[in-house]
């Protein structure tokens, strides 16, 4: 016979016979059967007395030691193992008021209503507005918002964690309770809707002094309370009761109780909020120039927009202005052994200024396409052009900077020289009287109106700077632009001389302007899209990346209205682009400007 082991020998029946007794009786039984019956048997031996007295003597005392000494100890608690996660233990606990649990289909605190099968093969699509789950789905799946996803996704986490108010730890002695008093591992969030619970013991709270030490906390750690409803603003800290249960239905459309969703109302409320739709910007250019011979070479500044309206570009010997309302096309001037280096348009007038390879500067009238004047004083191709009302100011490979005033006779009124190769950006400040220069030495320079000293030498770029660009909404603004081995946006407070922001492009920075009817920057790039951005300043989000050329964007120039952007690559064409709204209290441009641009497709 099996032995079997009882769990609590000590509680076991009396009536049942004990497993060494039962073996103690088949012993004798079986002693007393083969003593009687013993000479029947041939070939038995007889059993010797004094050997079956010391087996049984050996069995009752085993039986005695295992009666003394239980398998294991009784527990009346049953023992709580936790493995390497913990998950807390909620015996006891009503999770209706802890968790605020819809009840089950058969409660009866709901009527029971039989869920509608949906038909096999068809899709139930909800008739009402969409869940705000399914809008942070999508906020979140969006690529296209991935600065706006994760604002949306950082206050949703911010809201459902600490609902009102982000906790902060407060000094014990910034306590605005003086009887609860704060202390280092805890924190305080004021909010009405949830019950708090004081400490079990309130005098030796109040009584002994707040430590800086964190003490262990309790071993439940984690414990939730339902809100607790105050009637008549008297209500107890801690709930007495499980709520709803005593004090009827909850009437509170908005409480977790009847949501659905598996966020909090103020998490929905943020999602379902409306959002400033992003603005539009068309991917695709509404007009392409052909612009033959239009050079490829990254020092050159060959396309401006005039206050006039009229484009002009500069390709080969020649230069053609482009009348945008009229669309008409017309031949400035044909160089004889010279090639155009540059244009510029004055800032109010019909007067452009050209640059040529043999470093002369001329001014000619773009009304009666006649030459003004032609300037010497460089000993190698002027790249560079800037206009400050009559001063014009022109930097050229031979490393100088010259400053000329178009009412005087003389050729030039002052000369800088600063940078150690060839100047490639041009820009003034009307508004502060500064001048911002570029060089093929990746300097940067800011010059106080005609000074020949620098105000300001910038070296943070490592190549060259052509990209310069001041901003029209904020003075002493600067924006520079880095080549194929620097790849920056920087930003320069020109009053203070410091760098206040700067971002990686990704790709060489040909171009820069700013919008004058938005606080927006666009920026023209070279290898590998060759694509054009926009820019919000100061946060430097893309509002869009345009494509389409298929070598380095190196022209840029902007319409008198602000609203479209024009640029020329050496792919030999430009294309315009409406990147900006127009500006709310102006009449200007508008559409009408892209369809009377419609009417012509060649500068030639």
């Amino acid at each position: 016979m099996n032995p079997r082991f009882l769990e609590n020998p000590s509680t076991a029946d009396d009536a049942m016979p004990r497993d060494n007794d039962i073996n103690a009786n088949s012993i004798k039984r079986r002693a007393h059967l083969g003593g009687a019956n013993g000479h029947d048997r041939e070939g038995s031996e007889p059993v010797d007395p004094g050997a079956l007295s010391r087996a049984l003597q050996g069995v009752e005392r085993a039986a005695r030691s295992r009666e003394r000494t239980p398998v294991g100890s009784p527990s009346r608690k049953r023992q709580r193992i936790y493995g390497d996660r913990f998950i807390p233990n909620r015996d006891g606990r009503d999770l209706q008021a802890s968790f605020s649990l819809i009840p089950d289909n058969n409660s009866p605190a709901t009527p029971f209503k039989a869920k509608k099968r949906t038909p096999h093969g068809e899709l139930h699509f909800q008739r009402s507005k969409p869940s705000s789950w399914t809008l942070l789905t999508e906020v979140l799946a969006n690529p296209g918002t991935d600065e706006e996803a994760n604002r949306t996704f950082s206050n949703l986490l911010q809201s459902e964690i600490f609902h009102h108010t982000v906790p902060q730890p407060t000094p014990p002695t910034l306590s605005p309770d003086p009887v609860f008093p704060s202390s280092s591992h805890s924190t305080t969030i004021h909010d009405p809707s949830r019950a708090r619970t004081p400490p079990s013991n309130l005098s030796s709270s109040v009584l002994a002094p707040a430590s800086l030490t964190p003490s262990t906390p309790h071993k439940n750690i984690f414990t939730y309370m339902s809100p607790q409803h105050h009637r008549n603003g008297s209500a107890h800290l801690t709930p007495s009761r499980t709520p709803q249960s005593r004090h009827g239905p909850n009437m509170d459309p908005h409480s977790d109780l009847y949501s659905v969703s598996p966020i909090n109302y103020d998490s929905q409320r943020l999602l379902l909020s409306p959002k400033k739709q992003p603005r539009a910007v068309s991917k695709v250019p509404f007009k392409v120039l052909d612009a033959p011979d239009l050079a490829d070479d990254f020092y050159l500044n060959l396309v401006d927009w005039g206050s006039s309206n009229i484009l002009g570009v500069g390709l080969g010997p020649c230069v053609f202005m482009w009348n945008s309302a009229s669309g008409k096309v017309t031949k400035l001037c044909d160089l004889q052994d010279d090639t155009v280096t540059s244009v510029s348009w004055i800032q109010r007038g019909s007067h452009i200024a050209i640059g040529t390879d043999k470093g002369l500067v001329q001014i000619w009238d773009a009304e009666r396409c006649r030459r003004l004047r032609t300037m010497t004083g460089h000993s190698a191709r002027a790249g560079a052009l800037a206009w400050n009302d009559h001063i014009l100011t022109s930097g050229s490979r031979d490393r100088l900077i010259l400053h000329r005033d178009v009412r005087q006779p003389e050729q030039w009124l002052r000369k800088l020289a600063g940078h150690k190769q060839e100047v490639c950006g041009l820009r003034w400040n009307g508004e502060d009287g500064q001048l911002a220069s570029g060089g093929n030495d990746n300097k940067l320079m800011v010059w106080d109106k005609l000074n020949a000293t620098p105000l300001y030498k910038f070296s943070d770029h490592t190549a060259a700077v052509k990209a310069i660009a001041w901003s029209p909404h904020q003075h002493h603004l600067l924006a520079s632009g880095g080549g194929t081995a620097d790849r920056r946006i920087k930003f320069w407070n020109t009053s203070t001389g410091t760098c206040i922001n700067e971002i990686d492009t990704g790709s060489q920075v040909c171009n820069l302007a700013w919008s004058k009817n938005s606080n927006e920057i666009v920026s023209t790039h070279g290898f590998s899209q060759n694509q054009i951005v926009l820019w919000k300043y100061p946060s430097m989000t893309q509002v869009a990346s345009l494509t389409g050329h298929t070598y380095r964007v190196l022209y840029l120039a902007m319409s008198p209205d602000g609203q479209t952007v024009v640029t020329g690559a050496g792919d030999e064409t430009l294309r315009f682009w409406k990147c900006f709204n127009r500006r709310q209290r102006d009449g200007i441009g508008g559409d009408g400007l892209g369809s009377r641009m419609e009417m012509s497709s060649v500068l030639r």
